[in-house]
């Protein structure tokens, strides 16, 4: 009689332990959803403003659009300017704006472009998924997204607002993948484009990153303090790796920051802001290998298109996400997150007074 009741009472726990993997299995089952953003009703275009010309204001154009909530870090002194010199020189009047540049998602399972609809590539080549897991007796954890940039110029492509030499012009397309890319997985691998790594592994360089999270939070990120993300934390490694994950929004939002900053180091992505005198920026794009993380903001339109807080849609790196991230993540649907990453651009607006064609 025991045995056979010792043989039932094995079968009982033996269907619920498989009954209970199957479950566990189930759920670690990633997904891959999205959806491509509505330019209308998605886009953050409060973003873009102030739009300053000649120094003054230009007030809103679209629905509640307003220019005086909107925030700036005003780098264009002066009306006038000048771009060349000789026979091929422009005069013409300061204006600056916020150009929408790039569309950025990151998402946890690999080739899942979760900002074209969420469509899911398959497995093209074995690149590591996103993971989590616990890393010390503090219950801290660990995570790892993969993150997909889209060249997305839409104001050029919509044709909007200013005059196309001041516009990056470019058609909608994917700029990078980071499954393709063995440093996006490798701490040491990076330090290939990241050698100052070693410099702010320390303390003190880590304690400049709690006030960097006040100054990010109440107005811009301090540009000289590159090293950290504001309320994110710390910018290195420019891995897909989080050593504290908080939530969805607020990793995603490293990783946001962090694949910038990679894209600058790259030469991806060039200034178009005018610092101090000079043509750099004003007439032209240039390199800055060190990104200056005041000259972005951004604006989550996935899974949540981001709601208006106090007039404003967007934010700069580093401001923590308890201000604004509240109700954007939740199970199934709302695991991965598309961005519009807006660049601060100064440009000379003008004509060529010489004839000749820039």
């Amino acid at each position: 009689m025991n045995r056979l009741k010792n043989y039932l009472l094995g079968l009982v726990y033996g269907f619920v332990f498989a009954f209970s993997s199957n479950l566990y299995a189930s759920a670690s089952i990633t997904t891959c959803e999205g959806k491509f953003p509505n330019p209308i009703s998605d886009y953050c275009w409060s973003c873009v403003f102030p739009i300053k010309i000649a120094g003054q204001n230009v007030p809103g154009l679209l629905p509640g659009s307003s220019t005086s909530s909107q925030e700036d870090n005003g780098t264009t002194p002066g009306a006038f300017c000048t771009c060349g010199s000789g026979l091929d020189l422009t005069l013409g009047m300061t204006t600056s704006f916020w150009e929408p540049i790039t569309l950025v998602d990151v998402v946890r399972k690999p080739f899942c472009l979760a900002g074209l609809g969420g469509i899911d590539m398959g497995e093209v080549i074995d690149a590591p998924a996103a993971g989590f897991s616990g890393v010390d007796t503090g219950g801290l954890t660990s995570a790892f997204y993969q993150v997909h940039w889209y060249v997305n110029p839409v104001m050029y492509w919509l044709s909007v607002v200013v005059d196309h030499s001041c516009l990056e012009i470019a058609p909608f397309d994917i700029a990078y993948l980071t499954e393709l890319d063995p440093l996006w997985n490798d701490d040491e691998l990076t330090t290939i484009l990241n050698p100052d790594v070693y410099a702010f592994a320390n303390p003190l360089a880590q304690a400049a990153c709690a006030v960097d999270c006040v100054t990010a939070s109440t107005g811009f990120p301090n540009r000289i303090t590159y090293w950290c993300a504001g309320c994110q934390g710390s910018m290195f490694p420019v891995t897909g790796k989080v050593k504290n994950h908080k939530g969805m929004v607020d990793s995603t939002s490293l990783l946001l920051q962090k694949f910038a900053h990679k894209a600058h180091r790259e030469l991806l992505i060039w200034s178009g802001t005018r610092r101090g005198s000079g043509d750099a920026g004003l007439c032209y794009r240039y390199p800055k290998y060190l990104m200056d993380k005041s000259d972005y903001k951004y604006s989550m339109l996935f899974p949540v298109a981001q709601d208006k807080k106090n007039g404003r849609c967007c934010q700069p790196f580093g401001r923590t996400t308890a201000l604004w991230g509240a109700g954007k993540a939740f199970p199934y649907k709302g695991e991965d997150a598309v961005y519009q990453i807006f660049r601060k651009r100064d440009c000379c607006v003008g004509k060529n007074i010489t004839g000749v064609a820039n």
